[in-house]
């Protein structure tokens, strides 16, 4: 007989009002990846992401190390709602279930990791990523080309109206502040 597991969760809000942070007592996927399911159709390799999309008010869905971000319609108020996505959540969890089959690595763009793309990446890494997943959210290195960084912002950053004064008065000014001679300036892919 299997031990029935403990799983609590907590709320937290971000700048996406229409995203709301379910964060859970354990890791739900290795450290430093993240799955983005913007819809219901690129949603198949998880079971968590498919049983929540069957709610009419869930938009768009998102994990990362210990949590699931849920991003909501804009027609719902989260009072009515977030208890319903809680409680799904950790019910599926207590459960035993996984939130993710096995899937293949997706392959990203091939390009020569120089050493400036080193100091891109570990910048990211050490001083961005943290404060992005805090958010609830995920940004992940894309490209470097002619002075111009390319990444691509998932979970609640998807859609938020804040997200773009993050990337050019947040990210873009640390990235010229740190790299002024490799680093014009930072797009979002």
């Amino acid at each position: 007989m299997a031990i029935p597991k403990n799983v609590t969760i907590y709320l937290e809000s971000n700048p996406n009002p229409n995203s709301l942070k379910f964060v859970v007592n354990e890791m739900l996927v290795p450290e430093s990846l993240s799955f983005d399911f913007p819809d219901a159709e690129t949603a198949s390799v998880s079971p968590l992401a498919l049983e929540l999309f069957s709610y009419p008010f869930v938009d768009r869905v998102f994990f990362a190390s210990n949590f699931v971000t849920v991003t909501k319609k804009e027609d719902v108020d989260w009072l009515e709602i977030q208890n319903t996505i809680k409680d799904h959540i950790k019910k599926f969890l207590e459960d035993g279930k996984y939130i993710l089959e096995d899937h293949e690595p997706v392959e990203g763009v091939a390009e020569e990791e120089t050493e400036t793309i080193k100091k891109i990446k570990t910048i990211l890494e050490e001083y961005i990523r943290p404060a992005v997943e805090q958010d609830g959210g995920a940004i992940t290195y894309h490209s470097f080309h002619d002075g111009i960084v390319k990444v691509k912002l998932q979970g609640s950053c998807s859609g938020c109206p804040s997200s773009m004064v993050t990337l050019k008065a947040g990210i873009e000014n640390l990235f010229t502040r740190m790299m002024p001679e490799e680093v014009q300036a930072v797009e979002a892919f």
